[in-house]
């Protein structure tokens, strides 16, 4: 479950701590590993050089060995280590097996890591109420011990759970202890509990102290020079000032941080961005801005089957909006939309989804539903007409597909002449107002030259962190050098590199027309197919299979 709390990074020390459990038998173990040192299985088990197949079979002859030997600690660590080898399917079998390993061994300290692996594994099934009873176990046992940072990702588990149940204020209780506790003992779990009481402040209705845990929170991340959590920071401050119906100071800074977000790949925090954006533009009556973000939002779950309760009013807002348009086929569509949403919070967040109101229940959508559909039906004796503007559309297209064509075939032969720009400016007399010293620009870009002339953007998946150590300077320069003396954004300018050096190949050497887009994807160094395309058009204006075919009828 992605979510704002940002507990990932504790659920993966706990899944990769050294002690926990699922079944495995130690049949058809290879002999040769049947007398191998617990040391030599554990460190082949965790070894990033063998394929994961192989990992899992020297982890199950770890687990043979430390069960014929009933050495609960060895199996412990054995059992957490295949859980993160093997497919997720398994992971409650193995919790459960864990969990009959830390009973055998009767020891406080395994038996409430055991529960609290076991909740984690409720917890990603989105199943809270089983993942709250056995943190509530783990934290039972973990308190007879003195593992007091265990102690306390048991509580931020607990916390996390009720936060998404909807117990806010018994949230803040746990938060605050664990803050107390990880100021001194862990910076990123530091700031993680900063950020989630400002989430909390915030759902309880208390903006100003949520606007302290954000300030806090930035400036603690300064002091400590860790960077990871100022965006989040900033989208939960956003977010704030859109309660205290500051809507504009809410845009700015929501879609400042839009890019840091989408950097991060993180999926459910881009979507909630984008959410409080469009509610920001609606709140100020700008609801024609507001109608692309939310329709971003319907694409993650179109795309994604991901939705959560607090953006559940995002299909109540387009319902409105089509509705007031009179756009009947729209307003069905998010009908339609919001009853499946409905379906998969009720699934997934049955608890919290009791409490969010909702404009538009159940009834009211089947009925509106049925209301649309039955003057959609009323409207069938139009169909002479919604065919005439189907073949009018058909004839569009085809027309359209002719001039497409010619267009691109115009483009092919400007590329053949090589009239389309196909070189980065070089130039190096651009005014250097970067606030970098003109010695430090003037190394890094005769590095860069040096990068083009010997081809080093082909390297596979090139970056902003990888050029940076060819241009033997940072990313913040690199990225500031590269724009303003190549003018482009990095990452537009390693593609604009390969794509002419594809287009050169291609041109001159006939054996790469022979070669699949995902072969000429891999030889210039792109990390899928689908980058290699999208490159390729918007530096041409044409794919790259339009392109090879051309140049084999020229070549015939």
């Amino acid at each position: 479950m992605k979510n704002n709390l940002q507990l990932n990074w504790l659920l993966i020390l706990v899944v990769l701590s050294k002690s926990s459990g699922v079944y495995a038998t130690s049949a058809h173990i290879a002999d040769s590993l049947a007398n191998k040192p617990y040391s030599y299985l554990e460190k082949a088990s965790n070894s990033k050089k063998l394929r994961k197949e192989k990992a899992i079979t020297y982890a199950k002859a770890w687990i043979a060995l430390a069960k014929s030997k009933q050495n609960w600690i060895e199996l412990t660590k054995a059992y957490k280590t295949i859980m993160f080898l093997e497919d997720k399917k398994k992971l409650i079998n193995y919790s459960d097996s864990l969990l009959a390993t830390a009973k055998s061994s009767k020891e406080h300290r395994l038996l409430g890591s055991a529960y609290l692996t076991k909740g984690i594994v409720h917890y990603e099934k989105k199943e809270l109420d089983s993942a709250l009873d056995n943190y509530i176990l783990a934290h039972q046992h973990i308190s007879k011990t003195k593992d007091d940072y265990t102690i306390h990702k048991v509580k931020y588990a607990i916390a996390n759970t009720k936060y998404y149940l909807g117990f806010y204020d018994e949230t803040i209780d746990l938060l605050q202890e664990c803050l107390v506790y990880f100021e001194e003992e862990n910076d990123r779990a530091y700031l993680s509990t900063i950020h989630s009481l400002g989430l909390c402040y915030n759902k309880i209705g208390n903006f100003k102290r949520s606007t302290h845990y954000n300030n806090l929170g930035l400036q603690m991340s300064q002091e400590l020079e860790n960077s990871d959590m100022i965006p989040y920071f900033k989208q939960s401050e956003g977010i704030n000032q859109y309660y205290n119906k500051r809507y504009s100071k809410a845009l700015n800074n929501l879609k400042a941080i839009v890019p840091s977000i989408i950097a991060k790949n993180d999926f459910a925090n881009e979507i909630l961005t984008y959410f409080y954006i469009a509610k920001s533009y609606w709140a100020l009556d700008q609801k024609e801005n507001a109608i692309p973000y939310l329709i971003k939002v319907d694409e993650a779950f179109v795309q994604e089957g991901y939705s959560r309760p607090d953006i559940r009013e995002n299909y109540e807002l387009l319902i409105s909006w089509y509705q007031d348009k009179k756009d009947m086929e729209s307003q069905l569509i998010y009908i339609n939309a919001l009853i499946e949403v409905d379906k998969l919070l009720n699934k997934n967040y049955k608890y919290l989804s009791r409490k969010i109101f909702k404009e538009f229940d159940t009834t009211k959508l089947i009925a509106e539903k049925q209301e649309i559909e039955m003057k959609m039906k009323l409207r069938s004796n139009m169909l002479s007409i919604i065919l005439f503007i189907a073949a009018t559309i058909i004839i569009a297209l085809m027309i359209r597909h002719r001039r497409n064509k010619k267009r691109y075939r115009q483009k092919f032969e400007e590329l053949m002449k090589g009239k389309v720009d196909l070189k980065i400016p070089t130039s190096k007399t651009m005014e250097a107002d970067l606030e970098i010293n003109p010695e430090i620009i003037e190394s890094v870009l005769y590095n860069l030259e040096r990068f083009e002339k010997t081809k080093k953007y082909l390297e596979k998946d090139m970056n902003l962190n990888k050029i940076a150590v060819h241009l033997k300077t940072n990313t913040k320069y690199a990225s500031k050098i590269i724009a303003k003396y190549r003018g482009k954004k990095t990452i537009d300018y390693i593609n604009a590199l390969k794509i002419d050096h594809v287009i050169e190949v291609l041109k001159t050497e006939r054996r790469y027309r022979n070669y699949t887009n995902k072969a000429l994807a891999e030889e210039i160094g792109f990390g899928s197919t689908q980058n290699f395309t999208r490159a390729f058009k918007k530096k041409t204006d044409i794919s790259p299979c339009y392109f090879i075919e051309q140049l084999k009828e020229v070549n015939q």
